[in-house]
């Protein structure tokens, strides 16, 4: 009996994370430890938990170092087993050269989804096959790296759960919403904000680098931080705040690395805490 009072003493107080309580990192957590996608599970359209083609996977030497490797070929993600909340992200990705399908000859794409909540494959499709979840996503385009994306999502019932923020933005010359820290407040409930400097002239074509962009040049490495606090959402690419919200109706989630059309290699994805 004793040692059962004690068990139960010892299962009270022990600091443990309960099921559906978000982690918020105390020191820094190392999504990639070199060797594994043991934090991830997959998830593709049509395929689901299950990846016949290694659209996912580790490779041992790129530039020195481990990395994973995301195809492209099919659509979906590589989604964190846990979900979190108030960190700052902190991820190196570059591009490799294979692109796939309608995007063969598009501007590379993929990105990272942030606060990723309700079913799996919930984005776009009553029938859960869709590519992604209810989320934020820090878009990792050419052109447009750092452009912020709302990406609502179906409920099992079918309902429609929205994803709402707000941001300080102007229109350019196309009418289209731009982080500016002295523009206009505007609530989004789905849509782009594109980063302060992106090209009015973007185009979805191969190999597209606008005047202003902050991502590394093709082939080398670029860093990307998301500082999550509460309800707001800070975006920098190589340093520099690209993108901010506040109000986010998403304040926790899980993290979800894209399958969207090219070769991506990812080499660095920690959590630290914030200060």
């Amino acid at each position: 009996m004793k040692k059962l009072h004690l068990l139960i003493l010892t299962l009270l107080f022990s600091p443990v994370v309960c099921a559906g309580q978000p982690v918020v990192p105390k020191e820094t957590i190392h999504l990639f430890d070199g060797k594994s996608l043991d934090s991830f599970y997959t998830w593709l359209v049509d395929f689901h938990k299950e990846d016949p083609h290694r659209v996912f996977s580790v490779v041992d030497q790129i530039d020195g170092a481990p990395a994973i490797r995301i195809s492209g070929e099919y659509l979906g993600g590589l989604t964190t087993r846990e979900e979190y909340a108030d960190y700052r992200l902190v991820v190196e990705f570059r591009w490799g050269e294979v692109t796939w399908g309608k995007r063969k000859n598009a501007a590379r794409d993929s990105g990272i989804l942030l606060h990723g909540n309700g079913p799996d494959g919930c984005y776009m499709e009553k029938n859960f096959n869709g590519p992604w979840m209810r989320s934020i996503e820090f878009q990792i385009i050419e052109g447009g790296v750092g452009d912020m994306l709302v990406l609502g999502g179906y409920e099992k019932d079918g309902s429609v759960i929205p994803t709402s923020l707000a941001s300080s933005v102007r229109q350019d010359r196309d009418g289209e919403d731009v982080w500016d820290p002295n523009g206009n407040q505007k609530v989004f409930r789905d849509g782009r904000i594109n980063w302060f400097g992106r090209a009015v002239d973007w185009s979805d074509t191969l190999g597209f680098r606008g005047a202003q962009d902050l991502d590394s040049s093709h082939g080398q490495w670029t860093r990307l931080e998301a500082i999550c606090r509460g309800d707001s959402m800070t975006f920098l690419v190589n340093g520099t705040p690209v993108n901010q919200a506040r109000g986010l109706s998403l304040s926790t989630g899980k993290i979800l690395l894209q399958s969207e059309g090219a070769e991506i290699y990812f080499r660095r994805i920690d959590l630290d805490p914030l200060p």
